[in-house]
């Protein structure tokens, strides 16, 4: 069953939003079964992900760790809390999930089928006045880019610059894309379905 890229955009959107919510207990249940499909799918892109963000993540997790109020772990200035030490592991958690889920989606799309599916979910633009077909092609190629950034082995500042100069460099050519077109089809209608349905239980 292969679902239009749209739909897996979606999907992926939904599971970042959702995971904000879960409670503890759902939140580990869900963090297992999507890490454990991400290691079997798309294990080599989810760990060059993680080996990409781990300061990140690091950093985000000591963030909380000083800056939440709560019972200090050490009887000594400057102590983490407990409650920072918690609530950083279950951000940590949230971060890995969205992480593993667009491991997969990118594993799965490459990019004019990202193109494409960005283009489908811009339809709306168009009632505004907007172009989709330029904010697709600029939103796909910074993603294209970024990711091909964080897969480098050099510094972040170089990374950071070379997609400045590649995001430049595009902006001052005439690119032609033609998009591969997809129909949506009753896998995609269910899923859909499915996912508003779910999203109003949340």
């Amino acid at each position: 069953m292969r679902l239009h890229p749209a739909t897996q955009i979606l999907f992926w959107c939904q599971l970042v939003a959702i995971v904000q919510f879960l409670p503890p207990a759902r939140l580990l249940m869900a963090g297992a079964l999507v890490l454990s499909i991400a290691f079997v799918r798309s294990r080599h892109k989810f760990v060059q992900l993680l080996h990409r963000t781990r300061w990140i993540m690091f950093s985000l997790w000591l963030i909380y760790a000083w800056s939440t109020p709560g019972v200090a772990v050490l009887d000594v200035p400057f102590s983490p809390s407990v409650e920072g030490l918690q609530e950083g592991g279950l951000q940590l958690i949230r971060l890995l999930i969205s992480l593993a889920g667009l491991a997969m989606l990118l594993d799965r799309l490459h990019r004019l089928q990202l193109m494409a599916g960005l283009y489908s979910l811009f339809a709306p633009l168009n009632f505004l006045g907007l172009s989709r077909e330029r904010l697709a092609v600029r939103l796909a190629l910074t993603l294209h880019y970024a990711e091909v950034a964080m897969l480098r082995s050099a510094s972040w500042q170089d990374n950071l610059r070379g997609l400045t100069t590649e995001n430049r460099k595009h902006e001052t050519e005439n690119i032609n894309m033609e998009l591969p077109v997809y129909r949506f089809g009753l896998a995609d209608v269910l899923l859909i379905t499915g996912m508003g349905l779910g999203g109003v239980v949340v």
